[in-house]
């Protein structure tokens, strides 16, 4: 069953210019792009969203190094 939607003239635009071949639907364009929204939703479960905050507490208490402190520490310069 299909349904109608209506889309300001300048998403129909974005849509367009993101159609991987010419032909392509804009169905298709936005089945394409809800299927990378949700391939990225799960790559971002509670563990990995939980490593990325303990990393934020990390670099603002800067318990960090830089690519030339590790080299360093590492014997690698």
């Amino acid at each position: 069953m299909a349904t109608t939607i209506q889309l300001e003239n300048d998403t129909k635009d974005k849509l367009a210019k993101l159609r991987a071949y010419p032909e392509e639907t804009y169905n298709q364009v936005i089945t394409r792009l809800i299927n990378l929204s949700e391939d990225e939703m799960e790559i971002l479960d509670e563990e990995t969203l939980k490593d990325i905050e303990e990393a934020i507490e990390d670099i603002k208490a800067g318990r960090v190094y830089t690519h030339e402190e590790m080299k360093k520490r590492l014997g690698l310069k």
